[in-house]
C-alpha cells in the first residue's frame, strides 16, 4: 500500500459524513447509507418483488455470459463518486471489470472507471435513481445506467455519458431492449418481467 493510500484512511472522526454514515449503518442494520452530494441518504431495506427484479436481471446476464471472464455481475457493490471528498452510492447491481478488487478506492467502493453499467430498482425514495444519481453517474462517468422505475411503471436506459448528461430511453410495458454491447454482451431485456407485470387474463 502506498503511503498516499494510507494518509487516505485517516480516523472517521475527521470526515464527519462517513462517520455519520457508519453510525446509521450499525443502528439499522438492512438498510443502504450512502452518501450522494454530500448528504447522507439512508434506504429502507427492500420489499420482495426489489429483489425479484434484480434476480430477474441477473438470470439474463449470467446467460450471455457477464459474469465471468472478463466482467462480473455485482449486487450493492460500492461506487466511489467525484462529486464530493466523501460521494460513494451503493447501486442494486452492477456489472464491472472482472479486476474491480485492484481498484478499491475506500470505506469498500471502487473507482467508478471499473464499472460497465448500473442498475437501480425504484423504491420509497425513487425520485433518488430518477434525479440525483442520473446526475452523479454521468458525472462519474458510467457508461450505462438503468433504471427499473417501478413508481412509473416504465424502465430508463441511459448511455454515453457527456458533459454530466446521458442519453436517455424510456421503454414502456409491453416492449423490450437490447442493453449495450459494452457491458459485455448483448443482452434484450423484457419491461414487463422487470416490472413483475402480470399477464393479463
Amino acid at each position: 500500500m502506498s503511503a498516499a493510500a494510507v494518509e487516505k484512511h485517516h480516523a472517521w472522526g475527521q470526515r464527519p459524513l462517513l462517520a455519520m454514515a457508519e453510525e446509521i449503518s450499525e443502528k439499522f442494520p438492512g438498510h443502504r447509507v450512502e452518501i450522494l452530494g454530500g448528504q447522507v441518504i439512508v434506504t429502507p431495506p427492500a420489499d420482495g418483488p426489489h429483489g425479484e427484479s434484480l434476480t430477474d436481471v441477473m438470470l439474463p446476464l449470467i446467460a450471455a455470459g457477464v459474469h465471468g471472464g472478463e466482467s462480473r455481475v455485482i449486487q450493492a457493490l460500492g461506487l466511489w463518486l467525484p462529486s464530493g471528498e466523501d460521494d460513494y452510492a451503493i447501486p442494486d447491481l452492477s456489472v464491472v471489470d472482472a479486476d474491480y478488487q485492484d481498484h478499491l478506492i475506500e470505506y469498500n467502493s471502487y473507482d467508478p472507471a471499473v464499472f460497465r453499467m448500473v442498475l437501480e430498482v425504484t423504491s420509497s425514495n425513487y425520485r433518488t435513481d430518477l434525479r440525483t444519481k442520473v446526475a452523479l453517474y454521468a458525472e462519474a462517468g458510467i457508461p450505462v445506467y438503468v433504471i427499473v422505475d417501478r413508481k412509473h411503471q416504465r424502465v430508463h436506459v441511459l448511455t454515453d455519458p457527456h458533459n454530466g448528461e446521458y442519453e436517455h430511453t424510456v421503454h414502456a410495458p409491453g416492449s423490450t431492449f437490447t442493453l449495450p454491447l459494452s457491458i459485455g454482451a448483448e443482452v434484450k431485456l423484457s419491461v414487463d418481467i422487470l416490472l413483475r407485470l402480470k399477464p393479463a387474463g
